[in-house]
């Protein structure tokens, strides 16, 4: 049976990564909605997708639509994604879920109670590295985890540039951009939870009205393990990278914060260095492949409503420890 997509929100990612990965994993994209119905009917046609809408409720309508993705601006999620769960559609939405817990947590009811798979678009969880690091933590390689870092510290390219740097109503900047990501990845892999964040922010002169264009920090995890983070905007020449560190090994990874399927995982231990096995595949298919099969009830998404629900409390703690100078609780409400 091939699932039957919609579109809310004609944007980058869908264009470049996501269309693609419903197809390849045997889904169709057959409408496409954004608020401007002339952009709408372009990117329709441009992307090979029937139907171009300005209204939501009318691509809900249609009673042979299974599933939404939603990669609207953040602050229009909540009543998107509730929308969508009342009509009985599944949901793919991007990250952060929310601008606020109590609006993810509606967006978590609203889905139950209608009976249908609500999911984050946490796509670096579905890497190569980050699954073969998570084996190796799982199985003890490390010994006991102690410590981890993470550099995800990039240059927004222009083309990104718009509402991410100049709308903090729509929950632009950095932190709700890149740390949820660290967040969800962190967690993934360690197979832990953060409690506690320190954060300081920085403005370098890219996000406007204050937003923050790049911020460092470290949280606590529940058994005491600490996670070093650097998230950026601004930053031209550098690489991406994760790195744990236990009573017995080390686990090295290099350019593997990116939507692409590409970096190394090394494991390094007192017998020396170790290249960890990797299956290279396109992250998005791997996620939509997840998520169909949720869909159909095997199983569970890569990421989902709670683990986007996570990366969204954690987030706002490092937003909140940036404001105030002071560690911040982190509180989820699950």
């Amino acid at each position: 049976m091939t699932n039957r997509w919609g579109l809310i929100g004609a944007s980058t990612i869908a264009r470049e990564w996501v269309i693609d990965a419903i197809r390849a994993t045997g889904g169709e994209v057959v409408s496409v909605m954004s608020s401007s119905g002339e952009r709408a009917a372009r990117y329709a046609s441009e992307n090979g997708i029937g139907r171009g809408l300005s209204d939501l409720d009318t691509l809900l309508a249609d009673p042979e639509l299974d599933a939404v993705y939603i990669s609207t601006t953040n602050e229009l999620h909540r009543d998107q994604a509730i929308a969508a769960a009342r009509a009985g559609k599944h949901i793919l939405c991007e990250k952060p879920l929310a601008l606020t817990l109590d609006d993810a947590h509606a967006m978590r009811q609203a889905a139950r109670a209608a009976g249908v798979v609500l999911a984050t678009n946490h796509h670096l969880r579905n890497a190569a590295s980050h699954v073969a690091m998570r084996d190796a933590v799982a199985a003890g390689r490390i010994g006991t985890p102690l410590s981890a870092r993470v550099f995800h510290a990039v240059y927004l390219p222009p083309h990104l540039q718009g509402w991410r740097l100049d709308k903090p109503e729509a929950g632009g900047g950095v932190i709700l951009d890149i740390t949820v990501h660290d967040t969800d990845t962190l967690r993934f892999v360690l197979g832990r939870n953060p409690v506690e964040v320190t954060a300081f922010a920085q403005s370098g002169g890219l996000g406007k009205d204050g937003l923050e264009d790049a911020v460092m920090g470290v949280m606590r995890f529940e058994d005491g393990l600490i996670a070093q983070f650097h998230d950026g905007f601004t930053t031209k020449f550098a690489e991406t990278g994760f790195e744990v560190h236990g009573t017995e090994g080390s686990l090295v990874a290099r350019n593997v914060m990116t939507q692409r399927p590409i970096g190394t995982a090394m494991l390094r231990t007192a017998a020396g260095e170790e290249a960890l096995p990797l299956e290279a595949r396109n992250l998005y298919e791997a996620g939509l492949e997840a998520f169909h099969a949720a869909m159909a009830g095997r199983g569970a998404p890569s990421a989902t409503v709670e683990d986007g629900i996570w990366s969204l409390a954690t987030g706002l703690a490092v937003a909140q420890s940036a404001r105030s100078g002071h560690a911040v609780t982190i509180e989820t409400g699950l």
